[in-house]
């Protein structure tokens, strides 16, 4: 487990923050397909959070892409850096997502946020961000629609519908399993829609949430758990 480095210049306060939104996202890019669902590794990445105590936890887990082994694990733990404000969450997450991928010796091919990209407000969510900083392929996908409005999918597994601001298109509803809720998948950066919603399915063969979100959920808890245990000791 690492420690966490606050990234140099990085915003502690709403308006700063807001002004490094409208730089970085004019750096995200929208015109690569993203590597191909089924090869090489797929990363999640997620955040467990114990605000009482100052304390956030990330992990990293790389899956290979066409069996969903898992071929490494990484956590990170920290102090949270920035205050809880909607729309800008990434604020609070990235230092320790990027000190977890760090951790890693494996390439982590596209990487799955358990949040959105596009489908933001500002358009810039914690997929579009993390991107732009790493360099790396990125997709969103979310438990819930945001502030957005969609019809919904056709039943069947697969389905998909458009998760709409107004007319624009900024992600999609994608049904995982028949009848079940969708989940809400956008593009972070350098990938497209229609692989972003590929990977999403071939990442998806038993629950309704990617086995990268389901993996690293779990890890990013007990790395909580033992930096809790590590905090009530000292």
């Amino acid at each position: 487990m690492s420690r966490q480095q606050i990234l140099a210049d990085w915003p502690t306060e709403e308006r700063s923050a807001r002004a490094v939104q409208d730089e970085l996202r004019a750096r995200v890019v929208l015109d690569e397909p993203g590597p191909p669902p089924g090869t090489g590794f797929v990363t999640g990445v997620d955040v467990a959070y114990d605000d009482e105590c100052d304390l956030v936890a990330a992990a990293a887990v790389v899956l290979d892409a066409a069996t969903l082994d898992v071929v490494e694990e990484s956590t990170a733990v920290g102090r949270i850096s920035f205050p809880y404000v909607p729309g800008l969450l990434a604020f609070r997450e990235i230092p320790t997502v990027v000190a977890a991928l760090e951790g890693l010796s494996s390439r982590p091919g596209l990487v799955v946020c358990d949040g959105y990209g596009l489908a933001h407000p500002r358009r810039f969510g914690l997929a579009s961000h993390l991107g732009v900083l790493t360099g790396l392929p990125t997709i969103g996908v979310a438990k819930n629609p945001f502030t957005f409005t969609y019809e919904e999918p056709a039943a069947p597994r697969g389905s998909t519908a458009p998760l709409l601001d107004g007319d624009e298109e900024v992600g999609r509803a994608l049904r995982t399993r028949d009848g079940v809720k969708p989940v809400y998948v956008s593009v972070g950066h350098r990938t497209s829609l229609d692989t972003a919603c590929a990977h999403t399915l071939s990442l998806t063969p038993n629950y309704r949430q990617p086995e990268t979100t389901r993996r690293a959920d779990a890890l990013c808890r007990r790395a909580l758990a033992e930096a809790q245990e590590d905090a009530t000791r000292a």
